[in-house]
């Protein structure tokens, strides 16, 4: 048997999440029942991260096993022309059996986006939060450093979440302003927010519940000096508001360089 590892990216807009459901509407089965069209197999697709339904990828980690005899360059080719053009294969590879994309990630980033500007362009109101108030970004920043760390994220987590433990390591929390993105090679103009948060793991919704609460933050309804008590509380009604999904994006899957199970190591 052959172990393919892909990188793929996709606009969760129109889909269940990743996770495999019996509507069929998620990513992992359209991967599955294409990649089943080409080699006339049935495979059993492990992901780097279970994305939420409306939730985006830049850089999602997937792996199978197959007995196809296919050169990664024509699975890779007969994959994107299978596809919907919402999902996208970006690199095919063999690796090493043992490779698992979600236990041997190192870390994970995401981002989420937010807009202040009621004027904004068309081409990104599917993949943003409109914010209709000011928000204060150095409280948002303070609050936010106090989640930085290694916490138990209970208060964090959505109902549903089937994690063993709740603690959780988080690297960075950043969060920038932007007045303007590229796009279709020219500048467009705006007044954004983005957050990115890099951890060793994430829960079930707990970037958006993090989104969420610094947004309260910013709009004074919670202090950043209740942050810590959120956290220790280890109840979810304690914290903001979940995010809606169409602003997050699942950035980068960390890999330990040099890892012979896989060619490239980091991804």
């Amino acid at each position: 048997m052959r172990h393919i590892k892909l990188l793929l990216e996709y606009d969760g807009t129109n889909y269940q999440g990743w996770q495999s459901q019996k509507s069929g509407n998620t990513i992992q089965d359209m991967l599955c029942e294409r990649i089943f069209s080409i080699t006339g197999s049935k495979i059993r697709l492990a992901g780097a991260s279970r994305t939420d339904a409306g939730v985006h990828a830049l850089g999602q980690v997937a792996a199978f096993r197959t007995s196809s005899d296919l050169s990664i360059d024509v699975l890779k080719r007969a994959l994107n022309a299978k596809l919907p053009a919402d999902i996208r294969i970006l690199a095919i590879e063999e690796t090493a059996g043992s490779f698992n994309p979600r236990f041997d990630a190192l870390k994970k980033r995401y981002f989420y986006l937010m807009s202040m500007d009621g004027n904004e362009s068309a081409f990104f109101h599917k993949y943003r939060w409109q914010i209709k108030s000011t928000l204060d970004l150095e409280a948002m920043r303070e609050a936010g450093s106090l989640l930085t760390g290694e916490h138990d994220f209970s208060s964090l987590r959505g109902s549903g979440c089937s994690a063993k433990t709740t603690v959780r390591h988080i690297h960075s929390l950043e969060i920038t302003t932007l007045h303007s993105m590229d796009f279709m090679t020219v500048s467009i103009r705006g007044d954004w927010i983005k957050i990115s948060i890099e951890a060793n793991a994430f829960l079930r919704h707990m970037v958006r519940n993090i989104v969420g609460t610094l947004v309260e933050v910013g709009k004074g309804r919670i202090s950043t000096t209740d942050v810590s008590a959120i956290l220790s509380a280890r109840d979810r009604t304690k914290a903001g508001p979940t995010a809606p999904a169409a602003g997050l994006f699942l950035e980068r899957v960390f890999y330990p360089v040099g890892d012979q199970r896989t060619s490239n190591g980091v991804n």
